[in-house]
């Protein structure tokens, strides 16, 4: 069984997988860690990633049956702290498959990937489907938008596969139209805004295929390959995937072979989370009449100030359109007298004044219902985001409970 962690974690945070996981060998090149490891748990194996089998006999590994664990990976922890997804062999298999077929993905395919090995989107969409494909892949240390757009064409790669923040960073670069020989690009862990996949439609002949996944579920929808992908929608569900919504907007519930089967060491949670035979994943979403569905907020981020329900993203969704706001992000934060306030964090475009809030409501309020217009506005330099770039939201809150 493999637990890949996040080589951006610090020693608590560390020791919480080490606690958790309770590991018997770690295999690791980051600089200290290695003491670290062996500070934490004295009967740790610890050894370098740099194993040389040649002249020596190579162990044999029993072979293992379907549902035998495969992997344990660490959630992004965006509401607290991370749990361990336990997959089988057989989801792992299902989450590739799914997507291998659903893109076209073949063996003459070449995909530059620069995400995280630690995180599924990286290793059991970018890495998995690589390997089941039969294609190849590119592998980059970080992200760099010259060194990204140097190997689209150097490497001759077909495909790419991105978060948010790494479209954002492309397409602000001069040689964006360098993209345009690549078959496929696909975005996901983060919502894509409709105005950056528009312009790259247009800046770069790239049309993005959004998706959507969690850790517990690798892929569950994606835009169609062959078909329109939706600015603002993830698409429809991958083969042998179902999908449940309980009304208009509503939590996503998911069940197929390419499901988790629970959290490492937590049947409580997994009571919980599997109740009923399906994964319910914190996630909101709408779907429209011809069945492409739109994520909407987590279920943990509702707001309900006086009673009423805001949703972050619709809220988001508005402010980033004000000329002065390059990024903001929504949550709600204690208040004796509505419940909760709708507060928003925003960063400005460089060298502008950031707004007021008198100003932000005023601009917002064509587009929402004046008790979804925040009530503060707290000018950051920067969100806080995890390795994927989602928006830590626990963290926000902390900092206005601390302000």
């Amino acid at each position: 069984v493999v637990v890949p962690v996040n080589g951006a974690y610090q020693d608590p945070e560390l020791a919480h997988v080490v606690g958790d996981a309770q590991p018997r060998a770690a295999l690791v090149d980051h600089h200290g860690w290695a003491e670290a490891l062996r500070a934490m748990d004295r009967h740790l194996l610890v050894a370098s990633t740099s194993v040389d089998l040649e002249g020596g006999p190579t162990p044999r590994l029993d072979e293992a049956g379907p549902d035998a664990p495969a992997l344990v990976a660490y959630t992004s922890g965006t509401t607290g702290r991370p749990k361990g997804a336990t997959h089988t062999q057989a989801s792992l298999l299902a989450g590739a498959h799914s997507v291998v077929v659903a893109w076209r993905w073949t063996d003459h395919d070449r995909l530059l990937l620069c995400l995280p090995l630690f995180h599924m989107h990286g290793l059991g969409l970018g890495l998995h489907g690589t390997l089941l494909a039969g294609g190849s892949a590119v592998l980059q240390a970080g992200f760099d938008p010259e060194a990204v757009l140097d190997a689209l064409v150097d490497q001759q790669c077909s495909m790419f596969f991105g978060v948010p923040t790494m479209y954002h960073r492309l397409a602000d670069h001069p040689r964006v139209g360098e993209m345009g020989g690549l078959r496929l690009c696909v975005a996901g862990s983060a919502p894509l805004a409709a105005d950056l996949h528009r312009r790259l439609a247009t800046e770069a002949g790239v049309d993005v295929l959004e998706r959507y996944g969690t850790t517990e579920t690798l892929m569950l929808v994606s835009n169609p390959h062959d078909g329109e992908r939706r600015p603002g929608s993830v698409g429809i569900p991958l083969p042998g995937v179902e999908i449940s919504l309980d009304g208009v907007t509503a939590e996503v519930l998911a069940r197929g072979p390419n499901v988790f089967s629970g959290y490492w060491g937590r049947p409580d949670d997994d009571a919980e989370a599997l109740e009923g035979g399906w994964f319910h994943t914190g996630d909101l979403a709408e779907v429209s009449d011809d069945g492409y569905l739109s994520i909407v907020g987590r279920a943990k981020e509702l707001i309900i100030t006086g009673g009423l329900n805001v949703y972050p993203r619709e809220v988001e969704d508005v402010l980033v359109a004000h000329p002065a706001v390059a990024e903001a992000a929504v949550a709600g934060v204690s208040s004796a007298e509505w419940g909760e306030d709708v507060v928003a964090w925003v960063v400005t475009v460089d060298g502008v004044d950031c707004p007021t809030v008198e100003d932000l409501r005023a601009f917002a309020a064509g587009a929402l219902a004046s008790y979804k217009l925040p009530r503060r506005v707290v000018d950051v330099e920067a969100l806080p985001r995890n390795a994927l770039g989602k928006v830590v939201r626990h963290q926000l809150r902390e900092t206005a409970d601390h302000g």
